[in-house]
């Protein structure tokens, strides 16, 4: 079979090699899966550098997230045991983990859903105690886990404010159905902010940018404020100062989600049957905005990396289709 596989640890574009390898072997609890789709996230090319919390040993093949196929012919969704990531035309996954994927979706969308989604969900809900009327304020809007917890706040009732970096990204944000779009570029973040929620602020901030986008995120979050901390895309990890969190009673809360897949399981599946509803309702699509042939896999994820992109680009093996 044919899997990109990195060496070494470095760019995306550096270092992943398309190569000529065997069918990975599953170990015990793990299924071997034909992959149908595979999405890109940006922790694959934090692994491709060597800066993920995860490191498997070199070499290995990324692809964190991504729709397979099993031997008797089930479509599922799974993430990857690593180091047999999904960007190959077979890949491994927990037996445990792997979840029937969607009718509502199609491959590309399905393999898009997994990780982004429950990320939202878990961080809108269970996290941030998301509820109806309040203001969301997301940033990376247009991008894919950005987009995700856009049409989860609009599914939850919530006035959506989206941020963006540019005039395309912020047509995507008003197609996604962000209430306010805000283009960092041209706009005083603070200011709109304080503006559409009548000085108030925002009762929720999802921010997987960190940065600048925290910074300002803490000068226009309301009184009794959550702000959620999903990552840090831009490189830069904030220190927060808790002086002011004290000062303006606001909430700075962490999601890692993979950590329910081991401290609560259950509630993954739930949440999966929740967003399998809420995608037969038409509440939720993954925004795809490429579907990558499996030779260009290695340039999309350097796209990725370098913040390039807007919604998700899925990787597709040779002869899938999607």
């Amino acid at each position: 079979m044919q899997s990109w596989r990195v060496h070494r640890n470095g760019e995306p574009s550096e270092v992943m090699r398309l190569e000529e390898t065997a069918r990975p072997e599953p170990g015990d609890g793990q299924l071997l899966l034909r992959v149908r789709a595979a999405n890109i996230n940006f922790p694959d090319a934090l692994l491709c550098r060597g800066q993920y919390q995860i490191t498997p040993p070199l070499p290995f093949t990324a692809g964190v997230e991504f729709c397979g196929e099993t031997e008797d012919g089930r479509r599922v969704i799974a993430t990857a045991a690593l180091p047999h990531g999904g960007f190959a035309e077979y890949a491994l996954a927990p037996a445990a983990g792997v979840l029937p994927a969607p009718d509502a979706l199609d491959d590309a969308e399905a393999a898009a859903l997994h990780i982004g989604y429950q990320t939202g969900w878990f961080g809108l809900h269970r996290r941030a105690r998301l509820r109806e009327g309040e203001t969301l304020l997301v940033h990376a809007a247009a991008g894919g886990v950005g987009s995700a917890a856009v049409q989860l706040g609009k599914a939850a009732g919530a006035t959506v404010i989206g941020v963006v970096g540019g005039a395309d990204k912020a047509a995507v944000a008003r197609e996604l159905g962000c209430d306010v779009v805000i283009d960092r570029h041209s706009d005083d973040l603070v200011a709109v902010v304080k503006d559409a929620t009548s000085g108030r602020g925002a009762d929720v901030v999802y921010d997987p940018v960190g940065g600048d986008a925290y910074a300002k995120s803490v000068k226009c979050v309301a009184f009794e404020g959550r702000i959620l901390i999903v990552g840090f895309t831009s490189g830069t990890v904030p220190t927060p100062g808790l002086n002011h969190a004290l000062i303006k009673n606001y909430s700075i809360v962490g999601l890692h989600w993979g950590l329910y897949n081991q401290k609560d399981p259950e509630a993954v599946i739930r949440c999966h049957e929740t967003l399998t509803e809420y995608a037969e309702k038409g509440l939720i699509k993954p925004l795809i905005s490429e579907r990558v042939p499996f030779a260009g896999a290695a340039e999309a994820v350097q796209r990725v990396a370098d913040g390039a992109t807007t919604g998700r680009l899925v990787i597709l093996p040779e002869g899938a289709v999607s």
